[in-house]
């Protein structure tokens, strides 16, 4: 053990801390995307308070789309976009802005599901005060939904740590590339092993403390 952990501990941290900081940038920047546009989903649907069933139809489209797109094919699109963006095509710097725009997607159809599930009759009483559409939004809508938002907060980095994995294995840097360069093409099972176990560890600390943190704020459980 220790002389498995002499040979790789440094390249296994090193993997563990490139994909702990492609998760945390790749999350807030998704959601400054996906927030607004969940948000402009609830807001302009049939209905809504601001309801602008053109928008909502062509913002829906969109995201739609982003969501049909594996996360490995778009990568290999943005490829030359990346480049532009940031710099380079490879390594963390590169994988990010795949990642956001892949993650955007996702989390604005949560922020939705999360929104909708905010009372009428609260957004009504607002609504009869004068209360304004962004006053409704910041002190109606996601107040009310906090602990679903955060929730979804906690699957949709679930699934930004999944996709590192995968772009790890073209090139990004992270657990990913290490399990694939060392636990397969070298055949090293031990470096394999500890990869996966550190992906589920990540999975299990972000689902546990979202959860705990869903359940602190949910009114309706005090």
């Amino acid at each position: 053990m220790a002389e498995f952990w002499n040979e790789y501990g440094g390249l296994i941290l090193e993997g563990l801390r490139d994909t702990t900081i492609m998760v945390v940038a790749s999350t807030i920047f998704a959601y400054i995307i996906g927030l607004p546009l969940g948000v402009l989903l609830i807001v302009t649907r049939p209905g809504g308070i601001w309801e602008r069933p053109w928008c909502n139809r062509i913002v829906g489209w969109i995201i739609n789309i982003g969501r049909s797109i594996p996360f490995i094919i778009l990568m290999i699109l943005l490829l030359d976009f990346t480049k532009f963006l940031v710099g380079t095509k490879i390594g963390v710097r590169g994988a990010i802005p795949p990642l956001v725009i892949s993650a955007a997607p996702f989390i604005a159809r949560m922020v939705e599901s999360s929104l909708s599930e905010v009372d009428g009759g609260v957004v009504e009483a607002a609504q009869s005060m004068g209360a304004s559409i962004w006053q409704i939004v910041r002190k109606v809508y996601l107040p009310e939904a906090r602990p679903s938002l955060i929730l979804g907060a906690s699957i949709s980095i679930v699934t930004i740590i999944a996709y590192t994995t995968i772009a790890g294995t073209v090139g990004a840097g992270g657990l990913g590339d290490l399990a694939v360069r060392y636990g397969y093409v070298r055949s090293v099972p031990p470096v394999l092993l500890t990869t996966v176990l550190l992906i589920i560890v990540m999975v299990q600390v972000v689902q546990s403390l979202f959860s705990w943190l869903s359940r602190k704020l949910d009114k309706r459980l005090r």
